[in-house]
C-alpha cells in the first residue's frame, strides 16, 4: 500500500529581514580583526617594501650629505708630496660644488694572495657606498689622475640625463675595436647607473661614475668575486670589468659610455677624440716611456697648471669682486 506524502503549501511564508541592529552587533564584534589585519598587512609593506628601495637616495637628501664623492684609492708607497697633490686636487674640486672626498689606502682591504693593488678599486667603492649611504653618485679617479677643469661641476658635465643622452655613444663595441657586444642604442639617461669611457684598448676604468642604488652593490660585489681575481687578467680588475659588462645584461643595461675627452682623456693621443674640454688628464698615457720619467715627473707640469689655474681663477674672483665694491661705492656717492 502506497501512502501519498502529506500535500505542501504552494505558498512561501514571508520573508522576515534581519533587523539592522543585528547587524551593527556583527560587524562591531569583527572590527577589531578587520583593524588587526589592515595593521599587519602595512607592516609587512614597510619591511618589504618601503626599506629596501631600489632606487637612487631621496631627491632631497639629508642635511650636510653631498650628491656626489670623489673616491681615489692611494697607493702607501706614493711620495708624500704626490699624494698631497692628488688630495688636494680632489679637494679643491669637491669644495667648489659641495662635493665630499674619500682616500681610503690600498692596503685597508683584504685582496687575496698574489693579487695586484689594483683591485683595491672595487672594494674601495663598496667601502664609500657604506660610508656615504646618502649619497646620489660616486666619482672614481685612479691616483694617475688629474682633475683640469675643476669649474665645471658633474651635473652640467655629464650627470644631468639630458646631458648624457647626447654624449651616451650607443650602438658601438663595448671593447673596440671589434666586439660582437653592442652598447645600448635607446637607453634613457635616467636609467643609466654607470658611466664610462673607452681608449682604442679597452674601456679606460680609471675615471668612472656608479649611481648610488642597489644595482651598484650587486655590481660591485659581482666584480669583486673571488673567482674573477684568482682568474689572474692579464689586466687584472680592468679586463675582469670587460668580461662582466659583455656577457652580463644586467650591467650592460645600466651601462653608458661617452667620449673619453668627457671623462677620462690622457696626455698624449690614445686614437680617442679630442673635441671638446677634457675633465680630467690621465697620467698613464705617458707611461709609455717607461723609465726615464717618475710619476711625480709626470704629475708636476700638471699640478703646476692646475696650480696657475686655480690662481686666475681666484685673481678673476678678486677682480670682479672689487669691481662691484667700487661699482656701489659710486653709485653711493651719486645718491648722497
Amino acid at each position: 500500500m502506497q501512502f501519498p506524502y502529506p500535500r505542501k503549501s504552494s505558498t512561501a511564508p514571508a520573508y522576515t529581514p534581519r533587523s539592522s541592529t543585528y547587524r551593527r552587533r556583527n560587524l562591531r564584534s569583527f572590527l577589531p580583526v578587520i583593524l588587526v589585519g589592515l595593521g599587519v598587512f602595512t607592516l609587512i609593506l614597510w619591511i618589504f617594501g618601503g626599506s629596501s628601495s631600489s632606487g637612487p637616495p631621496s631627491t632631497h637628501p639629508a642635511p650636510g650629505t653631498s650628491r656626489v664623492v670623489i673616491v681615489t684609492p692611494l697607493d702607501p708607497t706614493l711620495s708624500p708630496s704626490h699624494a698631497n697633490d692628488i688630495k688636494e686636487n680632489r679637494r679643491d674640486y669637491a669644495q667648489r660644488h659641495g662635493y665630499d672626498t674619500f682616500f681610503p689606502s690600498t692596503d685597508d682591504y683584504d685582496l687575496m694572495p698574489n693579487v695586484p693593488s689594483s683591485w683595491a678599486t672595487v672594494p674601495a667603492l663598496r667601502h664609500a657606498l657604506t660610508k656615504y649611504p646618502d649619497t646620489h653618485w660616486l666619482f672614481y679617479l685612479t691616483s694617475t689622475a688629474l682633475i683640469m677643469n675643476t669649474r665645471e661641476p658633474l651635473s652640467d658635465k655629464v650627470l644631468t640625463p639630458s646631458k648624457l643622452e647626447s654624449l651616451m655613444v650607443t650602438d658601438t663595441p663595448v671593447v673596440p675595436p671589434d666586439s660582437v657586444i653592442k652598447t645600448f642604442a635607446h637607453l634613457k639617461g635616467e636609467r643609466v647607473d654607470f658611466v664610462l669611457s673607452q681608449d682604442r684598448d679597452g674601456l679606460a676604468g680609471g675615471s668612472l661614475l656608479i649611481r648610488n642604488t642597489d644595482w651598484a652593490k650587486y655590481f660591485l660585489d659581482a666584480w669583486f668575486d673571488p673567482l674573477y681575481r684568482s682568474y689572474n687578467f692579464q689586466k687584472a680588475e680592468g679586463h675582469a670589468l670587460e668580461h662582466i659588462v659583455q656577457w652580463h645584461g644586467t650591467v650592460l643595461a645600466k651601462l653608458a659610455l661617452v667620449p673619453q675627452r668627457v671623462l677620462n682623456s690622457y696626455t698624449r693621443d690614445t686614437g680617442a677624440s679630442n673635441e671638446g674640454e677634457s675633465c680630467c688628464s690621465m697620467f698613464q698615457g705617458l707611461f709609455a716611456i717607461e723609465g726615464e720619467l717618475s710619476v711625480d715627473q709626470f704629475a708636476n707640469p700638471f699640478s703646476s697648471k692646475q696650480v696657475s689655474i686655480k690662481k686666475a681663477t681666484l685673481s678673476q674672483t678678486s677682480t670682479a669682486a672689487h669691481e662691484t665694491r667700487h661699482v656701489t661705492a659710486k653709485k653711493r656717492c651719486d645718491l648722497s
